[in-house]
């Protein structure tokens, strides 16, 4: 954080210190974007006066389980939908719910509605669309939560704890919340607002991709920029914009061998056993310090540049930083740079889990018939989906060969986005630097992150507009962990930093 700057997260209110050099500067950039955007004052103070009201709005989407990849809680998924349905048109916003037919990986199921909507239709002022999505990561109380996961619960700091409070569903509220602080501080909203909210992203996205390509044309045709609200801060205390994505290929290794599960007491050491097989193929992958073990991956990553290198250390991020976020200090690696570089530029590769194993409380003597171990590679420029995974399936196949097992083995890739990159020198890139400059008193970080948003790339090429990710929270938020939370000062202030955004990409000069 930039020297005279001081937020008191613990009662959730943003304060400056006394005046000194740093922060008569700051004052001198508020006196000049005030010019720029004259009623944001009135906006902010709206925002303030709302924020419980805020708040009692993120608690309501919490307390929907919409969690996509559980068949039973689909109804769940479908209800968020018309639950931000009903939101946007009680604020006057032009909405529907679009149908993708039925589920691609499971024929028997509808995937959820997309809500489209917009909210305004001047043809002097620009179009800005926002992407957000309403499902959330499974939860529940046993895995660790210390409250209930779809309750929110706000503690004495203003950590506000709820299963996509930050992940998806808190941002998702900061555009809709934006609209009614607007209207309620008759402050004139600076531009047409398409949104499009999806209700599969934490499963693939399935289905999205060719409704965005299909209304490429049509619904988003007279989008001049997108913005995105789906990522976080680097650390907690220094804003960020993210102009670069890790992409994400999902695979699936699946070892079958006797026709059912087996006792181990009648039929141990009879058989080639497929849970045996499976960890040795998964253990192959990647060592403990997080080297990838699949030969030819190495050579498809895009050389580091010396003026890349020189990035790094600028970034407001320390050590420490990745120690809060992690609980402890079992980093592969013991300086900044590195670790940034190894989550953000590098591949890595992730076991998440294996089905068909016994995983419940309590022991069970069982040989399971069939398993299936399930991993991830973070794919970054320049590794192609094909080259990835030709040498997957070829280094997998020759591992189960060397086994000499008699069971049958089967990987393949189960979803697949590819990695983004943009540049932040672009108008919808300043703008949003203004906007953060101006709620939080410093400029932003221009930040590259680990995760994979592969909507991102789709409305990149598919309505051929620059793509900003603008995050919300921060690196402690814990999406898709236990106890995911969101701060109540990044939520409020986030709805100020939104607005503001909006303002300021209606002015920013056009340039490529």
């Amino acid at each position: 954080m930039n020297e005279g700057f001081e937020f008191n997260r613990d009662g959730g209110k943003l304060s400056r210190p006394r005046m000194g050099e740093t922060t008569k500067k700051w004052v001198e950039v508020v006196r000049i974007t005030s010019e720029i955007a004259p009623q944001l004052d009135r906006y902010f103070k709206e925002v303030d006066t709302l924020s419980d009201h805020f708040i009692a709005r993120l608690q309501k989407a919490v307390a929907i389980p919409s969690i996509s990849a559980d068949e039973e809680r689909r109804p769940d998924v479908v209800r968020m939908g018309e639950f931000l349905a009903a939101e946007l048109s009680g604020l006057g916003a032009e909405v529907e719910k679009r149908s993708l037919g039925m589920q691609p990986s499971k024929k028997h199921i509808e995937l959820p509605p997309v809500i489209i909507a917009r909210y305004g239709n001047d043809k002097e002022k620009r179009t800005i669309l926002f992407y957000g999505h309403y499902d959330v990561q499974p939860a529940r109380k046993e895995d660790g939560w210390t409250t209930e996961p779809f309750e929110l619960t706000v503690d004495d700091k203003g950590r506000m704890y709820g299963r996509g409070s930050a992940d998806d569903k808190g941002p998702v509220l900061g555009w809709l919340n934006a609209i009614e602080a607007h209207q309620k501080a008759g402050v004139a909203f600076p531009v047409n607002q398409l949104m499009c909210f999806e209700g599969m992203e934490e499963s693939g996205s399935e289905g999205l991709d060719d409704f965005i390509i299909d209304e490429a044309k049509k619904f988003f045709a007279d989008a001049d920029a997108v913005c995105i609200s789906d990522s976080s801060w680097l650390g907690t205390e220094q804003p960020c914009l993210t102009y670069g994505l890790r992409g994400c290929n999902y695979y699936s290794v699946e070892i079958s061998g006797p026709g059912q599960d087996l006792h181990s007491g009648a039929f141990g050491g009879t058989a080639h056993e497929p849970m045996t097989d499976l960890v040795q193929i998964l253990a192959s992958l990647v060592d403990t310090h997080g080297k990838i073990k699949i030969p030819g991956l190495a050579e498809l990553v895009a050389p580091l540049t010396h003026e890349e290198q020189s990035l790094y250390g600028e970034i407001a991020f320390t050590m420490d930083d990745l120690y809060e976020s992690l609980g402890n200090e079992t980093s592969i690696h013991s300086d900044k740079e590195k670790s940034l570089m190894a989550c953000w530029r590098y591949p890595s590769l992730s076991l998440h889990g294996i089905e068909g194993a016994f995983s419940q409380p309590g022991s069970k003597t069982v040989i399971p018939g069939k398993v299936i171990g399930k991993f991830s590679i973070r794919t970054v420029p320049n590794m192609e989906r094909e080259d990835v995974n030709r040498l997957v399936f070829k280094y997998v196949e020759e591992q189960f060969k060397e086994l000499g097992s008699k069971n049958t083995l089967n990987c393949s890739l189960q979803h697949a986005g590819k990695w983004w990159f943009a540049s932040p020198k672009h108008w919808n890139f300043t703008a949003a630097g203004k906007a953060v400059e101006r709620v939080w008193g410093v400029k932003p970080d221009l930040t590259r992150e680990g995760g994979s948003i592969p909507v991102t790339l789709t409305f990149e090429q598919a309505i051929g507009k620059n793509v900003l990710l603008l995050p919300m929270g921060t690196s402690t938020d814990a999406a898709h962990s236990i106890n995911e939370k969101l701060d109540r000062i990044n939520y409020i202030e986030g709805i100020k930093m939104l607005g503001a955004y909006l303002h300021y990409v209606a002015e920013e000069p056009i340039t490529d």
